[in-house]
């Protein structure tokens, strides 16, 4: 099911974008933003690992720390390619996975989770994070990126162009005044919160694997629970908006509650746990 809505709203999302390259470009416009997109975001999908791990100075580990021993203990339960192991210099919990494909891949904790969490806790996180790996979720949301990067360079454009009596006249626009609100607020609004719905889809996924993976879906439940709590009090450092969906829970939970929750790239944290807990009736009677 989850799968399902995942297509739906990237389907949605791609409607989306040839409404506004129309309603703004034509045709020319769609392929033009989009071509421009996809080469921001293939950079940022080819070389997002090290990127990112280097924003957050994490240190790669062997077969010697005890999170390789659990990731390699994961991996082979799971028939996938060893990723590479990185610790965080940090005591603020948190975790997450990166790199483009199962065979080029790396998994971070930091310092602060490997002394918070147990053993069963860590194995229900990494087999989340795992999880991520084995269903290429850096891939879907490097598209959804793209498409949603084109849509607010569209709106950005007809913003401007209207600013500025360049847009088109009235004989050959192809919506007006409505045409023109709806791609500059609309639109890009739209978009955002697709791409919001689809990485809390992929969180609810990544769950249930990493869930399945292990057998222990309340060791994952505690950890998040543990994870949340310390989150509310302090940020992650080097954490960043465009890395935030990347972890296992938002590092800015703490700043975001309210109307802003709306526009967190993660499921509230007692909605994760309550289906963990029924994911464990479900394996355990």
């Amino acid at each position: 099911m989850n799968s399902i809505k995942t297509v739906f709203l990237m389907t949605l999302m791609a409607v989306i974008l040839m409404a506004v390259g129309a309603v703004f470009g034509g045709r020319q416009g769609i392929v033009v933003m989009f071509m421009v997109a996809m080469a921001m975001n293939f950079f940022s999908y080819w070389f997002s690992d090290s990127i990112v791990l280097r924003m957050y100075h994490a240190g790669e580990v062997g077969p010697d720390h005890r999170l390789y021993r659990i990731v390699a203990e994961l991996v082979q339960r799971a028939d996938m390619p060893m990723p590479k192991v990185y610790i965080i210099p940090t005591d603020v919990p948190n975790a997450f996975a990166t790199g483009r494909s199962p065979s080029h891949a790396a998994v971070a904790a930091t310092e602060g989770i490997i002394a918070m969490l147990n053993d069963d806790e860590i194995r229900g996180v990494l087999g989340h994070e795992l999880s991520h790996i084995l269903h290429r979720d850096i891939l879907i949301s490097t598209i959804v990126a793209t498409f949603a990067g084109a849509i607010s360079m569209l709106a950005n454009i007809a913003q401007w162009s209207a600013i500025f009596g360049g847009g088109r006249n009235s004989d050959d626009d192809n919506g007006g005044i409505i045409g023109l609100l709806v791609t500059i607020i609309v639109a890009p609004l739209a978009a955002m919160l697709i791409q919001l719905s689809i990485s809390r889809t992929r969180e609810y996924m990544a769950d249930d694997e990493g869930g399945r993976m292990t057998d222990e879906p309340l060791a994952l439940a505690r950890a998040l629970e543990k994870i949340d709590a310390y989150a509310r009090h302090r940020v992650l450092p080097g954490a960043t908006e465009a890395t935030a969906h990347m972890c296992i829970i938002n590092p800015f939970s703490g700043v975001r509650r309210g109307m802003a929750s709306l526009f967190s790239t993660h499921p509230s944290t007692a909605d994760r746990i309550a289906r963990l807990e029924k994911l464990d009736r479900e394996l355990h009677g």
